[in-house]
């Protein structure tokens, strides 16, 4: 679990030094910080989902992810969730919940995120995800002083949702091969593309109810072996 709290800590110290600067830049700046970082997400989306060995299965994860998270609500919970912590920790920030998801979702859904709870699972390698602590802690600089404090918590669900895969990649080190971790991570770089898209405003994506789209090659892997 070093690589995931290390990568915790990064989100939450990246974050309080983006409130801090946050005074300093003027609002048309945010902007057009906000318009560049939306711009290298999808950079970052496309780079990983270009990876991908089998586009039909890319598909199919992505449509068969849709429903389920279209049927679990997992954006709802996620912005009620936010919208919790905003009542309670916002004082007056009106983005916090915006700001809390946005990030969340961006930390979790990439190749680096699962690549490096994987490792940190099955081998006890910690390097990719200090890699990711590093560039996460830089982003969640330029997050918070656009966004706001709610950043600062999405290290919440960085520490539950990488801890989980580490944890769980203890126990499915032989079901997860290389392919399998590859489309993965491919269909997570199109949910980062999404991510993108939302950041420049020109299309509200749910995202979050796109999230069990990452896991369907792995599924589809333990179906064929069972048959």
């Amino acid at each position: 679990m070093l690589g995931t709290i290390v990568n915790s800590i990064a989100v939450i110290a990246g974050s309080v030094l983006g409130i801090v600067i946050k005074k300093g830049i003027k609002e048309e700046y945010k902007k057009t910080i906000m318009d560049g970082v939306g711009l290298s997400v999808i950079i970052i989306g496309i780079s990983a989902a270009i990876k991908t060995e089998n586009t039909i299965m890319a598909i199919i994860s992505i449509v068969l992810g849709s429903i389920i998270g279209e049927i679990s609500g997992i954006e709802k919970k996620l912005n009620r969730l936010g919208d919790s912590l905003e009542a309670r920790f916002s004082n007056g920030d009106s983005n916090f919940s915006k700001g809390f998801v946005t990030a969340s979702l961006v930390y979790c859904v990439g190749a680096m995120a699962i690549v490096g709870a994987l490792e940190s699972g099955l081998l006890g390698d910690h390097n990719t995800l200090f890699a990711k602590s590093i560039l996460d802690g830089i982003t969640s600089i330029i997050f918070a002083s656009t966004l706001g404090i709610g950043v600062a918590f999405s290290a919440i669900v960085v520490f539950i949702y990488q801890g989980l895969i580490t944890l769980l990649a203890t126990y499915l080190k032989d079901l997860l091969t290389h392919d399998v971790i590859l489309e993965m991570s491919a269909v997570g770089g199109i949910l980062i593309m999404a991510i993108g898209i939302n950041i420049l405003e020109l299309k509200k994506i749910k995202v979050g109810n796109m999230l069990p789209a990452i896991f369907i090659p792995f599924l589809y892997y333990i179906f064929k072996l069972l048959i």
